[in-house]
């Protein structure tokens, strides 16, 4: 073995203990950016595969009733490649061991043979034959919550008529890859809305749709101008109560999906930075103290004829050893770590295979940062060794220039006991060093905060939906516009104390005067006085729908570059599709989707209707649901419930269950953050004042007086970052919050002091435990061995 690399073993050795705290560094900040960027990987293969596979389609329709000798017609639009027209419909299910009624998205198959755009992947079972008119294949996520297999029997009521509908097989679309039923829910419930497929003839038969069609997907040609086909679209359908056509980026599910993959690729570069600057520092303490403790080898070494070059990059190697072990684990705990998230990832998108496959290149490339952060953090050190002269590396280092500080100066200073005055003074003249142990812990708190605000946001925003926006226990879609009498109707249901009507139609909104930039979203009519469904902001503070103009979502507000008092034009994409131009009469910051809300009476004279309602908001006696529920199960106007007690307890489920491991690991890495800064920083304090400690002690300090003067300096270190670290913290959460503003949901600015409180114990505990192993090796200190030590 080469002398040098017996002395490289003989370093390592010596210094296992702030290597070890290295190594652990170095695999936090490798394994979450291993862990993360495969999962940006993972859902980005798995979407461009699913999606070219099974043919997703890129336009989307919907109509009333268009015949289909139209299909010729919107086939022969330029960049139209492919087009299959169907029937969807939602329906009211009554599910076998649920006592709420469940929502069905029903779409249409082509008899015989398998659907051109959208395809199916078949999990289970088969596809229903042509004869069969009460064959389903239901989605695998709905019977698999609902303990739903091939030969078991659900009931529907479809355009009005009840029916037994007999599940034959379980299947995934990319349809529905996040399976929710619009863009006003954030969580699937796949115990209480999926997709079901059922043959064209029978479910057309069903909603009197024979030789016609309510939808139609299409896919293009590459280098098609989507907007130019989107208005040729929109023109064939306006007859026969087309809705807007809408591309691929609005699709609600794709939306869900591409939003998660641009999250994963923020936060895989921003959390593991933070990690890898700490590990170049770190390096960079660690080996510019060994290079000062080591001049007289470092002479001996050149003396004997070493090249510079050879001695310099001994102590790069050095470097590398504990951040190649440390990256080689950060790898694998990154891939176990990869793998419980597209675990939890399973349970949200429904791709046909939901198998996690490691790639290379994200651990190499984890290995190259980690690897590249500690030659940067050893480079300083390497320069050192490079330079020096052996004549002058057999002398000891000049000592550091003493003189009083202002702080000793002054009459605080005065008063200050011995070993205080010395911690002061010994930051005092290494600043630099005390700024960047500051920042690195600081960094450990600031993740700390950013961990639990995740929790913080999710809950402020379901307090703020289910308490203060949602107060009706049940809210109901009819499956058509409905007068008057249907809210007669469901006034006389069991249990029903109070109904409250709303109406909803598809728009398009562009500003008046200036509308090449144009936004597809509903209107949303809500009663003057309506106390069921309200208008809340982040704040709290309840809105009520302008008498005449709208009011809009500030998401919205801000895409059209819209303020109060400007106006707006409206083209309405239901009934008479009129267009209209309104006043924006004011600006919320709503948390889900894009709102713009009117009121009711109002909507309706513009629609031309008296008294239109799309569904209605319901207050009802709890003693009574299991008898209304029934009664809704079977209730032909309707084409769709929400419960809003189970979806809250939904989203509390999805929320424990899906962020359980994330939040569970990062407070560990971030602990070993903080815990790695403390240890190796009191270390090296120790190695430079070993000698300085001894003679304290020899002269009568006792103690816990000498280990105050190390771990104090520790102690008022970490005491500087707190604060830092609770503000960086809320700087990242304010970008956060910035960055992932969609128009889905929004996530609220909450940092909670129970928050702070965490990060700032944990924290303190952190440097604490670390402090205590250094506190160790004082008590353990050979006085006549150091101070035998050559200066």
């Amino acid at each position: 073995m080469h002398p040098l690399d017996r002395k490289l073993l003989r370093d390592v050795w010596h210094l296992r203990g702030p290597f070890l705290a290295l190594l652990l560094v170095v695999a936090s900040g490798i394994a979450l950016f291993v862990a993360l960027r495969s999962m940006k990987g993972y859902l980005t293969g798995a979407q461009s595969d699913y999606y070219r596979t099974q043919r997703f389609a890129d336009l989307f329709a919907h109509a009333r009733h268009a015949p289909n000798s139209l299909v010729d017609e919107l086939a022969a639009i330029p960049g139209v490649t492919m087009i299959e027209t169907r029937v969807v419909a939602d329906v009211l299910l009554d599910v076998p061991g649920l006592a709420e009624p469940a929502t069905g998205r029903v779409v249409s198959l082509p008899e015989g043979v398998p659907p051109r755009l959208n395809g199916l992947y078949l999990r289970r079972g088969r596809l229903p034959f042509a004869e069969e008119s009460d064959a389903v294949v239901v989605s695998d996520a709905f019977a698999a919550a609902n303990g739903l297999a091939p030969g078991d029997r659900l009931g529907a009521v479809l355009y009005g008529r009840w029916q037994r509908l007999r599940v034959v097989g379980t299947a995934v679309s990319p349809e529905f890859v996040y399976e929710i039923r619009g863009a006003g829910d954030i969580f699937p419930d796949n115990r209480r809305f999926g997709a079901l497929w059922m043959g064209r003839h029978a479910l057309a038969n069903a909603f009197a749709l024979e030789g016609a069609f309510n939808d139609v997907v299409l896919k293009l040609a590459p280098g098609a101008i989507e907007a130019d086909v989107l208005a040729r679209v929109d023109a064939l359908l306006a007859p026969y109560g087309g809705r807007g056509a809408y591309g691929r980026e609005d699709h609600v599910s794709h939306r869900f999906l591409s939003d998660e993959i641009a999250e994963t690729r923020v936060t895989s570069v921003m959390i593991p930075s933070i990690f890898l600057a700490v590990t170049a520092f770190l390096v960079h303490l660690v080996l510019g103290r060994l290079v000062g403790t080591q001049r007289d080898q470092i002479a001996v070494l050149k003396a004997f004829g070493y090249p510079s070059r050879t001695v310099a990059g001994h102590y790069l190697k050095l470097a590398l050893v504990p951040t190649a072990a440390g990256g080689f684990a950060g790898v694998a705990l990154g891939l176990w770590f990869a793998r419980g998230i597209a675990a939890v990832y399973a349970d949200f998108f429904q791709f046909p295979e939901a198998a996690f496959r490691p790639d290379p290149g994200v651990a190499l490339a984890g290995l190259a940062i980690g690897l590249g952060a500690a030659l940067a953090g050893a480079l300083g050190s390497a320069r050192r060794a490079l330079a020096l002269p052996p004549a002058e590396a057999m002398r000891p280092e000049a000592p550091a220039g003493f003189r009083t500080t202002w702080l000793e100066r002054s009459a605080l200073g005065r008063r200050l006991a011995p070993p205080a005055r010395i911690v002061l003074r010994h930051l005092h003249r290494q600043p630099v060093k005390a700024l960047l142990s500051i920042a690195g812990l600081a960094a450990a708190g600031a993740i700390l905060v950013v961990s639990p605000f995740v929790y913080d946001a999710v809950d402020r925003l379901q307090e703020v939906q289910f308490e203060h926006v949602q107060r009706e226990q049940i809210a109901l879609a009819f499956r058509e516009p409905r007068g008057a009498a249907a809210l007669d109707e469901l006034g006389h249901l069991p249990g029903v104390l109070r109904a409250e009507p709303y109406r909803t139609v598809d728009a398009r909104l562009a500003a008046a005067g200036a509308g090449h930039r144009r936004e597809r979203t509903a209107l949303t009519g809500l009663a003057d006085g309506g106390e069921l469904r309200r208008i809340v902001d982040q704040g709290l503070r309840v809105h009520r729908p302008p008498p005449r103009g709208v009011l809009l979502s500030g998401l919205l507000a801000g895409r059209l570059g819209l303020a109060p008092g400007d106006r707006v034009e409206v083209e309405v994409l239901e009934g008479r599709r009129p267009r209209l131009e309104l006043t924006v009469e004011g600006v919320t910051d709503d948390l889900l989707g894009s709102a713009v809300y009117v009121d009711l009476d109002f909507l309706r004279r513009e629609l031309g209707e008296e008294t239109g309602a799309s569904g209605a908001f319901l207050a009802v006696d709890a003693a009574r649901l299991d008898e209304l529920y029934a009664r809704l199960k079977r209730l032909p106007g309707v084409s769709g419930v929400s419960v809003r007690a189970a979806a809250r307890a939904g989203f509390e489920r999805t929320i424990a269950e899906s962020f359980r491991i994330s939040l569970a690991t990062t407070i560990v890495f971030a602990c070993v953050l903080a815990a790695g800064m403390v240890y190796n920083g009191a270390r090296v304090a120790l190695s430079e004042r070993g000698r300085e400690l001894a003679s304290l002690r020899v002269l009568g300090f006792t103690r816990g007086e000498v280990s105050s003067m190390l771990l104090g300096e520790q102690a008022l270190l970490t005491a500087a970052a707190l604060p830092g670290g609770v503000l960086a913290g809320y700087g990242l959460c304010w970008l956060i919050v910035a960055r992932f503003q969609s128009e889905l949901f929004r996530i609220p600015l909450v940092v909670t002091a129970g928050t702070a409180l965490f990060s700032v114990a944990t924290v303190a505990a952190a440097a604490a435990v670390s402090g205590l192993a250094v506190r160790h090796r004082i008590h353990r200190l050979d006085l006549v061995a150091v101070l035998k030590t050559r200066e």
